[in-house]
């Protein structure tokens, strides 16, 4: 299962409902339902979630106490809007980077600004987030494939072209907002192989440099 970060469309909290450890949450959406069955993982806000029913225009999936940890999954209330993607096809095109929907983390968006018809978003983020972040990489932010435009020791920026920002719950977001994060799965499978312990491993950094990766 996988993702690309390319959202297919805002779908609309209809209902949460928190129950001790774990909460459903049920949000209402047009174009997903096209070939929906249950069982189906959809990406929302970035998260992956599995649909456990569905009606009409109204489907329904579990969140498990550690996706409310680790995501903003757990401030959400009826009438927010989402970002929503399906699990990429088979065959399916290849439109952004490779998103598991599994979260990192959180971050907190520190900054917006217009630059043209573009947007600027700067987001904070913690350490063990930020060490994966480079310029010109992929970040995904509430389950949207973006590149990154800047870098600081604390936190990144990435520009925002209208249709983006349209298209997505980028448009509703504001300064202090808290948003899902994802980082480039590569890069962290790139540094676990190349690790000191794993030194029988035949990836090495002058493997990656002669094979043109870095």
């Amino acid at each position: 299962m996988m993702f690309t970060g390319i959202i297919e469309e805002v779908g609309t909290v209809e209902e949460i409902r928190h129950n001790g450890n774990s909460s459903f949450i049920k949000i209402r959406a047009e174009k997903i339902f096209s070939d929906m069955h249950t069982g189906d993982s959809i990406a929302v806000n970035g998260v992956c979630l599995t649909v456990t029913e569905y009606s009409g225009n109204v489907f329904r999936a579990d969140v498990m106490n550690e996706t409310l940890k680790r995501s903003s999954l757990g401030i959400l209330k009826t009438g927010s809007p989402v970002n929503l993607e399906r699990a990429m096809s088979a065959g399916g095109r290849f439109g952004g980077h490779i998103v598991s929907g599994h979260i990192d983390g959180t971050g907190v968006i520190s900054g917006i600004r217009n630059d043209g018809i573009a947007v600027w978003y700067t987001v904070s983020a913690s350490p063990d987030i930020m060490h994966y972040i480079i310029e010109k990489g992929s970040i995904a932010i509430d389950g949207i494939s973006l590149t990154v435009a800047g870098v600081t020791d604390n936190n990144f920026s990435v520009s925002v072209i209208p249709h983006t920002a349209e298209k997505t719950v980028l448009s509703y977001k504001k300064t202090g907002d808290i948003v899902n994060l994802e980082n480039d799965i590569v890069g962290k499978y790139i540094e676990k192989f190349t690790r000191p312990e794993n030194s029988k491993s035949s990836i090495s950094m002058d493997f990656l440099s002669e094979n043109g990766f870095i």
